[in-house]
């Protein structure tokens, strides 16, 4: 019977025979749904870049959370916003105010309008060259993607006259926005699309990379087009110079908007604040996410052109957990460390080292090298090994990646990693390598 104590499994963690790893993991694998298959790697500290293990065994996070922690574990300032606001309040329906929402907003659009003060690339909306920028807070980034989407459809029918329930959205073939109905109706990994059918229409995909064929599926349907400016999941695929200004223009003459999904690709991690800064590139609406929360709590946001945001009018679209207190505190501290400029600086100068050293493994187990920032895809030659079996015996040396589609890693340490950490975490992938 459900919740007869006499039916309950003994607790593994309390088992003398099984170490802290295993008895934590068989813990999870009974309870827990296996949405994942994650590396025999038990977290329970950490600080900086560096990870501790229930065993007591450390780590050098070369993951960062795919990104939500590009400011490292528990960053002291993050940590204090978060602390000062969990003693005063947490959650507040948005029926009312409180006293984080207006700054969080206010000094994400700073952010945001600083980034690309005078883009000479246009906008639909002119949003470059108006001084507003407006924000709207939400929780993921998958919650994100579809609120822009949303925007984006509205945006459409209220503003450039689409008729009701014809607009369709560009997007690029290779992408990953999230897990949701709708955004896996457009993806073409089978993982994450197959067998979640119906599927939502409205979608056109065109190769990534090539600004001709977006110019090409644009019609008088289209409301806008949706890109990573570096695609993460798929392998960190950076594209072509220049393939953003063309997209951007084409947008513009074509009046559709240009929608840029920078959850893993913004904050900091390139090198710059946002990724279409390397392009001087202004899209009509950044959508952001995981660096957002800190590593704290989640956050996301929808922010740019006041002319698209403006569309959406009370009970119309919101979230109870969205613009919360607490996120917004976090949020506020985040913002806070990007402000100067010195996180986007330090990720392209050790951005710099890491292009270098994996550069130099080149036909030395790796057959390919993409980095942005602070962000590398790499390709391992497949007689090696699997992604996966490169993760493991990296985690065995004290490191944790991520594989993604085949023989491909990731590396995406957070920015406050010292470069004698770096090096020393590329000195283990080539000792990886050379063994195998």
């Amino acid at each position: 019977m459900l919740g007869d104590p006499t039916t309950r499994t003994a607790d593994p963690t309390a088992d003398p025979t099984l170490d802290p790893t295993a008895a934590q993991i068989t813990l999870a694998e009974r309870y827990a749904a296996h949405n994942y298959h994650p590396l025999p790697v038990v977290a329970a500290e950490a600080e900086g870049a560096w990870v501790t293990g229930v065993d007591g065994r450390r780590y050098l996070d070369c993951l960062a959370g795919y990104s939500a922690l590009n400011f490292g574990h528990r960053h002291p300032a993050i940590l204090a916003a978060a602390r000062e606001q969990l003693d005063r309040l947490t959650l507040i329906s948005r029926a009312f105010h409180h006293d984080q929402f207006g700054a969080f907003c206010a000094e994400l659009a700073g952010l945001v309008a600083a980034s690309n003060p005078m883009s000479s690339t246009g906008s639909v909306t002119g949003a470059e060259a108006s001084p507003g920028v407006m924000v709207l807070p939400m929780n993921t980034g998958a919650e994100a993607v579809e609120t822009a989407l949303k925007l984006a459809r509205k945006w459409g029918y209220e503003r450039k006259g689409v008729p009701d329930g014809q607009a369709t959205i560009v997007v690029a073939a290779g992408n990953f926005h999230g897990r949701t109905i709708t955004i896996v109706s457009f993806s073409d990994d089978p993982d994450a699309r197959d067998h979640y059918g119906p599927y939502t229409p409205g979608f056109v995909t065109v190769p990534y990379g090539d600004a001709g064929a977006v110019a090409d599926a644009i019609d008088d349907t289209t409301v806008a087009v949706l890109i990573e400016p570096v695609q993460g999941e798929a392998g960190v695929i950076v594209p072509p110079e220049g393939y953003l200004r063309e997209v951007r223009r084409t947008c513009t003459e074509r009046g559709v908007l240009l929608l840029a999904d920078e959850i893993q690709a913004g904050l900091g991690r390139t090198g710059t604040t946002f990724a279409c800064d390397r392009e001087g590139v202004v899209p009509d609406l950044y959508i952001l996410g995981k660096a957002l929360g800190g590593g704290v709590v989640p956050v996301s946001a929808v922010a740019g052109s006041p002319d698209v945001l403006s569309v959406v009018r009370p009970g119309q679209h919101g979230s109870t957990f969205g613009g919360n207190p607490l996120a917004c505190a976090v949020g506020r501290a985040v913002v806070g460390l990007l402000t100067d400029g010195s996180y986007q600086r330090r990720a392209a100068a050790l951005g710099t080292v890491l292009t270098e050293r994996l550069n130099a493994l080149l036909g030395k187990g790796l057959v390919g090298v993409r980095t942005a920032g602070l962000w590398a895809g790499i390709d391992v030659d497949p007689a090696l090994g699997t992604g996966r079996d490169i993760c493991s015996a990296l985690a065995e040396r004290g490191v944790l990646a991520k594989d993604t589609h085949g023989s491909t890693i990731r590396l995406a340490p957070p920015l406050v990693i010292e470069q004698a950490d770096l090096e020393w975490a590329v000195d283990q992938l080539a000792d990886v390598l050379a063994t195998r």
